[in-house]
């Protein structure tokens, strides 16, 4: 495994980007966004670092940027916008070193709500919404074989909520029992999910 710490040119500027390559085998490539950025969002959550940990398990190539404003990364917070473009930029950018690989995204919370906007414009096998923060941005129809992991417990987004519009969507949608927002000790549960949703 190999981590690359870049810089990579966006709108804004450049963002502030991990990459972790298993090297040999690759398999495709997973791109992670972090929750809210003005929240304590960043490519550290615990919960990004889970779902690429295990992409990288499977021969993925994991993807994770700051978004705009966070660490390294240039700009200002706009809202998810703003951050959708940098998102796409991004990709481009990631794809010309590994021609080929298919894209997995996955989002936690507001980065959810970005990459749910992305999966507009770029193509990818799944998009995986972890949390997503259905109560608080008003999310477009996704394709039906997006998956949709939650807590039973989340104190954040209520869960009978995230259960609702999956179901509106007819979209599969994956309870965690116990687990609230941030997944504090379910993140072995996490993992499980997200392998199982995850053409990896």
């Amino acid at each position: 495994m190999k981590r690359y710490r870049l810089r990579i040119p966006v709108s804004a500027g450049k963002l502030e980007t991990v990459i972790d390559d298993p090297e040999t085998d690759r398999r495709g490539l997973l791109l992670v966004a972090h929750p809210h950025p003005l929240h304590g969002g960043s490519l550290d959550n615990k919960v990004v670092a889970t779902l690429a940990r295990a992409a990288n398990e499977a021969g993925w190539v994991s993807v994770r940027p700051n978004f705009r404003g966070v660490g390294m990364s240039d700009g200002k917070f706009d809202a998810g916008v703003g951050e959708t473009d940098d998102l796409l930029a991004l990709a481009r950018f990631v794809e010309t070193s590994y021609p080929g690989l298919a894209w997995v995204l996955a989002g936690f919370s507001f980065g959810a709500y970005v990459q749910h906007r992305l999966r507009q414009q770029l193509d990818a096998r799944r998009l995986i919404l972890v949390a997503p923060a259905v109560t608080l941005y008003e999310f477009d129809p996704v394709p039906k074989d997006t998956v949709v992991i939650f807590g039973d417990a989340d104190e954040l987004i209520p869960p009978a909520a995230m259960r609702l519009w999956a179901d509106q969507h007819g979209l599969i949608s994956r309870a965690i029992p116990g687990a609230g927002h941030f997944f504090h000790g379910k993140l072995k549960e996490l993992k499980q999910s997200f392998v199982e949703a995850c053409p990896c």
